[in-house]
């Protein structure tokens, strides 16, 4: 995705995107004026961050946003957040999102800067049952997140995270929501979600690094349906 600036929103000329797969796939030719190129990589592995960077900028010349999305989540019991249950979520969700930081900066400080944002959780400002492991990675990612802003600020690399409340997404398929304590009393659309990025990636924010942008429809702020004061 390529920075703009001027009107809002910016306007993305180009974009890629990856999942988390253990089988790469190599794209069929397309044009530099295609408004996404879809790329499957394995988070998990340096090599293709490397091979995906490589490719990113002989397409496209730089780049200049990377939104860090990939993640997975696997309740079990705190007894049950061990071996290879533990080790995986961690790969994905906090090995990976390192793996991406330090691919695309040395293509970001050869661009003059860049963005990199974060997608962390709720879950990384309290705990949530059945999802220590999950929790521990999303509180990882929020510092990470502010470490690499401070060592990345003076190449002009901006790094923030944004945290999503209860959200609609494949993800979150088959679970309950409970929106009735939250403030605005509703879950939020994958595009609540991809405005707060879309913020952080452009030059609209270019004065924002190390910063926690939480989207959550109030969420965190309290308990809106508190009734324990005297009427």
């Amino acid at each position: 995705m390529r920075r703009r600036s001027g009107s809002w929103p910016p306007k993305v000329r180009r974009s890629w995107r990856w999942t988390s797969t253990s089988t790469p796939r190599r794209p069929s030719p397309t044009s530099s004026a295609t408004a996404s190129w879809p790329v499957r990589v394995d988070v998990r592995s340096e090599d293709q961050w490397a091979d995906l960077v490589s490719e990113v900028e002989a397409r496209f010349g730089s780049v200049d946003v990377l939104v860090n999305n990939a993640g997975i989540a696997d309740p079990a019991l705190l007894e049950d957040w061990k071996g290879a249950r533990l080790q995986r979520t961690i790969d994905v969700n906090l090995v990976g999102v390192l793996n991406g930081i330090q691919a695309v900066t040395p293509a970001m400080r050869r661009a003059g800067g860049g963005s990199i944002v974060n997608i962390g959780s709720v879950g990384a400002f309290n705990g949530v049952p059945r999802m220590s492991g999950y929790v521990a990675t999303k509180w990882a990612v929020r510092g990470l997140t502010k470490s690499a802003a401070l060592e990345l600020g003076a190449h002009g690399i901006r790094v923030n995270a944004v945290h999503p409340g209860q959200t609609r997404t494949p993800m979150t398929e088959g679970v309950v929501f409970d929106t009735s304590a939250v403030a605005l009393g509703r879950v939020g659309e994958p595009e609540d979600i991809a405005h707060a990025v879309l913020f952080l990636a452009s030059d609209h924010s270019r004065f924002i690094t190390g910063s926690d942008l939480v989207v959550d429809g109030g969420q965190l702020a309290g308990q809106a349906d508190y009734s324990g004061l005297p009427q």
